[in-house]
């Protein structure tokens, strides 16, 4: 018996190893491993739920924190992470409760109080979730996801650009369901938009990337186009899901900025299609293009509409940005606006979001 335990802590201290170097998908092999030796123990239920979390499969990951939490019902870890599971599942008000009883047995916790806020903020209790952010703050939560949630309720100056962190989770959980989700219930329709008039005007590319790839939907419509095709991502299951279409030659995970600006070889063709509202000032990826692209490269993307301002960071926490914003860029980074339309980018709730789709080439 002392054997198994032993063999079961060390898969579970490998499992703590592999969560904490990002190796999601080794570190839920190896908490399985030490569950099956060792059923029922919270501390193991608790980090193979994370770990599924950071896989996108919250219902199992529900599962097993509920599991643990019979046995530990005031383990905060616990309870935090289950109520992350019931926020991505689209139960707000559960998420919420279980996040209270969190907090009611540890209320220094700013994750816990940033991750509350998020939900409230969900429920349209603006005034509750930024007071949660801020007390988040002042316990030395995360300062620049705390800020950006602020700002998303106009309660702080927006950054340039969503930080790295929030984008990455919240594509990470949202991989598994992404395509569906985002074609049929929100009409998405963006890569088909940008790139189906270049494949009838024959439009050709030696080498071509897909800038925030996720799974892989302009891929589809590029691949034909393209002798050489690169993705890039912030979200790891992202680009997993990319992976198995077999599209690209390869795939980067990283910053759409940071990858351009370590970039030498140029790209001829760019695509960008609903990137952008994560990214608030273009004018670091212009000039990076501007450097990349050679004359006669084309540079398209589509864009939430911003009537109000040149950019503005919305309550949904997406950036809008307006067609003279667009034309500005262009003039100042040598590329000619070919073409911009409008049409919806999504729908959100039903109600249809204005969008811009634009077609830029480089010039000498």
């Amino acid at each position: 018996m002392d054997a198994i335990l032993s063999q079961a802590r060390t898969f579970f201290l490998e499992g703590v190893a592999h969560y904490q170097a990002g190796r999601f998908a080794e570190a839920e092999a190896r908490f399985a491993a030490a569950l099956s030796l060792a059923p029922g123990r919270p501390s193991v239920l608790t980090n193979l739920g994370a770990a599924r979390l950071k896989l996108g499969r919250a219902e199992e990951a529900l599962a097993d924190l509920e599991q643990a939490l019979a046995s530990e019902p005031d383990n905060a870890e616990a309870l935090g992470h289950a109520g992350t599971a019931l926020a991505e599942l689209g139960r707000k008000t559960a998420a919420l409760a279980m996040f209270d009883r969190a907090l009611a047995g540890q209320s220094e916790a700013p994750a816990i109080w940033l991750l509350r806020g998020s939900v409230l903020k969900e429920l349209g209790r603006a005034d509750e979730a930024a007071e949660s952010f801020r007390t988040s703050l002042a316990q030395g939560g995360d300062a620049e996801l705390n800020a950006f949630y602020l700002a998303g309720l106009a309660a702080a100056p927006a950054p340039e650009a969503a930080p790295h962190g929030y984008v990455e989770a919240l594509f990470d959980g949202y991989a598994q369901e992404f395509d569906q989700h985002l074609v049929e219930a929100l009409k998405y329709d963006a890569p088909r938009r940008l790139l189906e008039p270049l494949a009838k005007q024959g439009r050709h590319f030696h080498d071509a990337v897909d800038l925030g790839c996720g799974t892989g939907l302009c891929g589809r419509w590029l691949w034909p186009l393209a002798d050489r095709m690169t993705g890039v991502d912030l979200s790891r299951n992202m680009l997993e899901r990319a992976r198995t279409h077999g599209w690209y030659d390869a795939l980067v995970q990283g910053d759409v900025l940071a990858y351009l600006k370590h970039r030498e070889l140029p790209h001829d063709g760019v695509v960008a299609a609903d990137v952008f509202v994560y990214v608030g000032a273009l004018d670091g990826v212009f000039g990076e293009l501007e450097r990349l692209m050679l004359p006669g490269g084309l540079f398209c993307f589509s864009l939430e509409e911003s009537a109000q301002a040149e950019v503005e960071l919305r309550a949904s926490l997406r950036y809008a940005h307006s067609e003279g914003y667009v034309r500005r860029l262009a003039d100042a980074h040598g590329f000619r606006v070919t073409r911009i339309e409008r049409h919806p980018v999504r729908e959100d709730q039903g109600v249809p979001i204005p969008g811009l789709f634009c077609w830029l080439e480089r010039v000498a």
